[in-house]
């Protein structure tokens, strides 16, 4: 049994609230487990500059954690002047991910920008904010085409993401802290609702994991974010209609 007690393929909990941060054009607060995650979408009518002229849109991302979402207080990135390297691979993520399902032609000199702030951690932080993020940029250009600025909605799918990791008790879904601390190999999934892979981020902590292994964690992730697009749905077209 895990620490958790969950099922080897269960997810954690899983919440989330649209419409969170009320200025935003989207937004969406997501809670997996005791990881908190607050994703919020910025419309603004420029791109940068290397886009100019060029007709299409950019959709990005700004990831950080505030200073008390770990068991010790971390450094505010802005007081040190720098943002780490970790920061920077996981918003570079979050921005190929949702890059991926966008039309950006057909967004136009649009720009998106999806800040994800991460308010408590407890493993599977990126994970919790590509999926959350998806939410929070749909929303936002569902108001564009409500708002006549867009005439269609400028997506073509769905993505979220998802941690899957040898533990001593076998593959498991969705590593909390704890489990991802002591995993002899973990992975990161990112994947879309029509089968396509994104980006997978795996990492042998121990000794070398086989085919096989990584075979039965993809199977895994497969599971957990069949059930994440399913969620994303409901949230989305809840949110709608309110």
């Amino acid at each position: 049994m895990r620490p958790s007690g969950r099922a080897i393929d269960a997810l954690r909990p899983v919440f989330i609230q649209p419409g969170f941060a009320h200025h935003a054009e989207g937004s969406a607060l997501i809670r997996m487990g005791g990881t908190e995650v607050l994703c919020a979408a910025t419309v603004e009518t420029r791109v940068p500059s290397f886009l100019r002229g060029k007709g299409q849109g950019w959709v990005t991302a700004e990831y950080g954690m505030l200073p008390r979402a770990t068991h010790s207080r971390g450094q505010r990135e802005a007081a040190r002047g720098k943002q780490t390297g970790r920061t920077q691979e996981i918003q570079r993520l979050i921005a190929r991910a949702l890059r991926a399902v966008v039309d950006l032609k057909a967004l136009g000199e649009i720009s998106v920008t999806v800040d994800c702030d991460v308010l408590n951690a407890d493993g599977g932080t990126r994970c919790a904010a590509i999926t959350g993020a998806w939410v929070a940029l749909r929303l936002a250009l569902e108001k564009l085409v409500r708002d006549d600025t867009l005439p269609a909605l400028p997506i073509k799918g769905q993505v979220a993401a998802i941690s899957c990791g040898l533990t001593d008790d076998g593959p498991v879904l969705d590593l909390d802290y704890r489990e991802d601390s002591t995993a002899s190999a973990d992975a990161n999934f990112v994947l879309t609702a029509d089968g396509g892979i994104v980006e997978i981020q795996g990492t042998a902590e121990k000794d070398p994991f086989t085919e096989a292994q990584f075979n039965t964690l993809m199977r895994l992730a497969r599971t957990g974010t069949a059930e994440l697009f399913r969620i994303q749905t409901a949230i989305v077209e809840e949110a709608l209609k309110a």
